[in-house]
């Protein structure tokens, strides 16, 4: 569907719904009410996703579980706790474009991250130094900066930054391969955001792994906000590795367990370095415990793991990775395109002044969020925003960040933001 087929009108929003096969979706996911006690406009998954009614029965279920099977229930549970991490491993590949082996769910994002720096941040006299984006995400920057501090780096030297060109504010590809041509033979590691947090713009990921490899780099990508919102293919592009969040678009539930990718090549490497712990050993061996006190990793990004998994805050992300399964993230990225436009073609057609798109125009170069600068009175607007049943994602000091989720947002979700925009910004003026 291009812009050329859109319509302002309501009854065009409510045509799209009707035909839309992933409609159905919506029903299984509670809508937070909004001020008049009718579900809300709720466009902020990509900073929390609803939780999927099927949540409460597979949490009751791990109780129940404990209950009557206390530890016999690594074994016996309805789904065995020693081996539950291992049910994530079809249906995260499928979402990261992975082999099975390659991806494990443990920890959260950020420790993720320093633990996978741990092992392929690496610096040498000749070559220590990170790149990453700007803006990327705080919890990012600070991971980079401390790692960078730890091994002995000035951050302020050893840090390089992709910074969008005045008076923009997304990146343009052929800078981050003028960047990656002039400093890669200094660069450590390229760590950078599959879909950057502010903007939404979607970066090439095949494309810089592979000029990064050819410098010499190590590659990692934050897919925090990809994760889920677009397709990927990280074993193909041959990426090093990956870290994720599952409580944005993945609705695994406030703070919930993390995923990790770590490619096969490195997987088999039992030599790398890295943080070791128990549950990342081989399960063969794995309780008998002090009777073999040498760590042998499993091969894998299992062997990455340095705990065993928390049963109660994984049960909701295997209700999500189930349904992300049976839906499939080319259908879900088909909806995407059409939700996305649709958003894109009524804030056009609003033609408020003081408001500015700051994703890129090219579907390809974005995901399902649309970043709107509102140059006056931006708290106010989301204010009245708020008041209307709608709620967006808020970014100082002037960025609202609106995301159409696919799974559970509707066109007519999308028509009812634009008209609430519409009055909201005349309000606030």
């Amino acid at each position: 569907m291009s812009s050329l087929d859109y319509r302002t009108d309501e009854q065009f929003a409510c045509r799209c719904d009707s035909e839309d096969a992933l409609a159905p979706y919506r029903a299984q996911f509670h809508i937070p009410p909004g001020p008049d006690g009718t579900p809300c406009v709720y466009l902020a998954g990509n900073s929390l996703g609803l939780e999927p009614k099927g949540v409460l029965e597979r949490v009751n279920q791990e109780l129940f579980d404990w209950a009557h099977h206390g530890v016999e229930g690594h074994f016996e549970a309805e789904t065995p706790w020693y081996s539950y991490h291992e049910a994530f491993r079809e249906s995260g590949a499928k979402l990261v474009g992975a082999k099975p082996c390659e991806v494990v769910l443990m920890n959260s994002l950020s420790v993720n991250l320093h633990l996978m720096m741990v092992s392929f941040y690496r610096p040498t006299r000749k070559r220590y130094k990170i790149l990453i984006e700007d803006p990327c995400f705080p919890s990012d920057i600070y991971a980079v900066k401390s790692q960078l501090a730890f091994h002995g780096y000035d951050p302020g030297e050893s840090l390089v930054t992709l910074s969008p060109r005045k008076g923009e504010h997304t990146l343009h590809d052929a800078d981050i391969a003028e960047t990656l041509e002039r400093e890669g033979g200094r660069i450590s590691l390229v760590l950078l955001g599959g879909v950057n947090f502010v903007t939404g713009q979607l970066f090439d990921m095949r494309r810089i792994t592979e000029l990064a490899h050819a410098r010499g780099c190590i590659v990692g990508f934050d897919l925090a906000h990809a994760a889920g919102n677009v397709p990927l293919m990280l074993h193909d592009w041959n990426v090093d590795f990956a870290c994720w969040c599952n409580y944005k678009y993945l609705n695994g539930g406030p703070g919930a367990v993390a995923g990790c990718f770590v490619h096969e090549r490195h997987g088999k490497d039992a030599q790398r370095l890295r943080f070791a712990g128990w549950w990342g050993n081989d399960p063969v061996t794995r309780f008998k415990m002090q009777l073999i006190p040498e760590f042998a990793p499993r091969a894998g990004a299992d062997g990455w793991q340095i705990s065993n998994p928390p049963i109660l805050s994984l049960s909701p992300v295997k209700v999500s990775y189930d349904m992300f399964n049976d839906v499939g993230i080319d259908a879900l990225r088909a909806k995407s395109l059409k939700l996305t436009g649709y958003l894109e073609f009524l804030v056009d057609e609003l033609a408020i002044s003081g408001i500015k798109i700051m994703t890129p125009r090219d579907p390809e170069a974005r995901g399902c969020q649309l970043s709107l600068l509102i140059e006056k009175n931006a708290r106010d607007v989301l204010s009245e925003l708020k008041t209307r049943g709608v709620c967006c994602d808020f970014r100082e000091p002037d960025v609202i960040r609106v995301a159409p989720v696919p799974l559970y947002n509707t066109f007519h979700d999308v028509w009812r933001f634009a008209e609430s925009l519409r009055c909201a910004i005349a309000a606030a003026s």
